[in-house]
């Protein structure tokens, strides 16, 4: 019996193939398995390789594993793009349709062709090919079909009890076809017994429109992206029924012009895009910074330029979204590293919008934003509603002919916030330089108040984990240091490095801007090497470091840009080279 093994299925896109990894893996978490996933796909409506990798575990994982132990395969091209993988002992379980082959060079791995279109076809419908497959791999896993009763029900239970009945006949049929082909020869993958508790199966982006539901949000106006749209479609369906809506803009400048609106008029409001649609938002961006106006807005990264690879997983957008704005203003850039900070994050980034009156970007990337991970139970009683200094009250009476101090210089570099319509409170809100009460104003003298005003509200931010801290003390051979989906495959290396001997601290950033110096570099002086490990060519997070802290002699970076999230193996095999390079033993 084994603690954890990976599955993948794979096959071309509009085949089902999401659909049997759904099933396989929501029937998995129901048992009380941990399971991360994540699914390559191609930035074509329909058609190329596809494929969705789940790893399954007893215990919580927070990454894709290094290598494969099942490869269920809808086509060749499946067999021979993802066949490298396989560990030794591996399995293939390919539909027979296709006379499917295994690679001269792969010599340990074991071919099954299924009959999947075959057994399906007989039962009413090729298209049920996914539920035979999904039999199979039970069958492989010792797994009763059983327990996927209750997923097709409510995946099929709509078309009627007959559609059921029929997708579970596959399922059965599949793992009937191969016990009788494997016998006892497959005890080697046998799982665990899992720990039964109920936990929830979601991406990031699911958790990040929650987290705006529960946060208050009560309006969305954006325009599909990928990796972003899931967040604009849950809340399609949500917030209707909490007052709010949904509104698909005509574009994305539309989309942050309309949520700084909302939150004008004293609604909490939020856009998503991803890379190029916040680039058409910088000038709406620099207008919600000299109005003060707070306005969430999420990037969710992936790879670029330009178009670029618009379904791949990247980390490039860092510096655009800390200074992509011309001019100077407050902002706020967070970056959650798991589903659950993604759900709290977006909590906070509301409270922390109002509180400052300034935007809020917060970063996810495509591996945390559609990567499907098993999440603990929320804690709603963590949920705070803060509105910072907005007036609720009555305001007071003007002198005649005057306007509200909207704009009023303040020690902390916050001013008090009104709403339209509130007596007393007529204001002037311009995107040009502006006096206490809104007027446009180009004194030199009133320039530097409202500009040195504006730039210290975030100096003192409250922000409860700036950091994400995994150590033992602050001394350590490595410092390993990311932000957003990295997480999981640094806390991997970590526990190899350790074996290997090798003191190993972790610090994960969750607020990129204002960076947390003071909270990091207490680990970078007590570390002999700093390694970043980042998504991108330029390593943009380990030239923040240098810029904040120093300590240039320090600091390398493993860097991946290719499209693929990183491997557990990739960032262990780097970060030891360079510890045996840099003289250590």
């Amino acid at each position: 019996m084994v603690q954890q093994l990976s599955w993948k299925v794979g096959g071309q896109q509009g085949e089902g193939i999401e659909s049997t990894g759904e099933i396989f893996s929501t029937a998995l978490n129901r048992l009380g398995y941990y399971l991360y996933g994540y699914r390559h796909f191609s930035s074509r409506i329909k058609g190329g390789h596809t494929n969705n990798k789940i790893r399954v575990s007893t215990t919580q994982v927070r990454s894709v594993s290094d290598d494969l132990d099942i490869l269920v395969a809808f086509d060749q091209e499946t067999i021979d793009v993802n066949v490298h993988e396989l560990r030794a002992g591996g399995v293939v379980i390919a539909d027979a349709k296709f006379n499917p082959s295994l690679p001269e060079t792969c010599t340990t791995a074991t071919l099954y062709a299924v009959p999947f279109t075959e057994i399906a076809t007989e039962l009413g419908t090729s298209l049920m090919k996914n539920m035979v497959a999904v039999g199979a791999s039970s069958a492989v896993l010792h797994i009763d079909t059983e327990v996927f009763e209750e997923v097709v029900l409510e995946i099929f239970g709509k078309k009627g009890q007959k559609v059921v009945q029929k997708n579970m006949e596959a399922i059965k049929k599949g793992a009937d076809y191969i016990r009788e082909q494997l016998g006892e020869q497959l005890e080697t993958m046998k799982l665990d017994p899992a720990d039964g508790r109920k936990r929830m199966f979601m991406i990031g982006n699911d958790a990040i429109a929650l987290g705006a539901l529960a946060g208050g949000a009560r309006f969305m106006p954006a325009y599909p992206i990928t990796p972003a749209s899931e967040i604009m479609e849950y809340l399609i369906k949500k917030l209707p029924q909490f007052g709010g809506t949904v509104i698909q803009t005509e574009d994305e400048i539309a989309a942050c012009t309309m949520a700084i609106g909302a939150n004008y008029a004293g609604v909490r409001a939020l856009t998503a895009s991803a890379g190029p649609g916040l680039s058409l938002m910088m000038e709406s961006i620099g207008l919600a910074g000299i109005t003060e106006q707070p306005v969430v807005i999420i990037d969710t990264q992936r790879g670029g330029p330009s178009t670029g690879l618009p379904t791949k997983q990247e980390q490039s957008d860092l510096m655009a979204m800390i200074y992509g704005t011309h001019g100077e203003i407050p902002k706020i850039v967070m970056a959650p590293s798991t589903v659950e900070e993604a759900f709290y994050d977006t909590i906070e980034a509301f409270n922390l919008a109002e509180e400052y009156q300034c935007p809020v970007i917060m970063l996810t990337d495509l591996q945390l934003s559609l990567g499907k991970q098993s999440v603990e139970p929320l804690d709603y009683n963590r949920v705070e509603i803060r509105r910072g200094k907005l007036q609720q009250g009555e305001l007071e009476e003007l002198e005649e002919k005057q306007y509200y101090k909207r704009y009023r210089v303040t020690e902390d570099g916050v001013s008090p916030r009104v709403i339209p319509g509130m007596k007393h409170g007529i204001h002037h809100v311009t995107g040009v330089e502006h006096d206490e009460t809104g007027k446009p104003s180009e004194s030199p003298v009133n320039r530097d108040d409202q500009m040195n005003k504006r730039l210290r509200k975030t100096k003192g931010i409250r922000f409860n984990t700036p950091i994400h801290v995994h150590s033992h003390e602050k001394e350590s051979d490595i410092l390993f240091v990311g932000f957003n989906s990295t997480r999981g495959v640094i806390e991997e290396a970590m526990g190899r490095l350790e074996q290997d001997g090798i003191k190993v601290n972790h610090a994960h950033i969750r607020l990129i801007h204002p960076f947390p110096a003071d909270e990091l570099l207490p680990y970078v002086q007590g570390a002999k090497k700093v390694v970043v490990v980042e998504n991108n060519a330029t390593g943009q997070l380990a030239n923040i470091l240098k810029m904040n802290i120093a300590s240039h002699d320090k600091i390398q970076s493993v860097l991946k840009y290719d499209g693929n999230p990183f491997l557990p193996q990739e960032v262990y095999a780097k970060s030891k080279e360079m510890f045996v390079l840099n003289g250590n033993v």
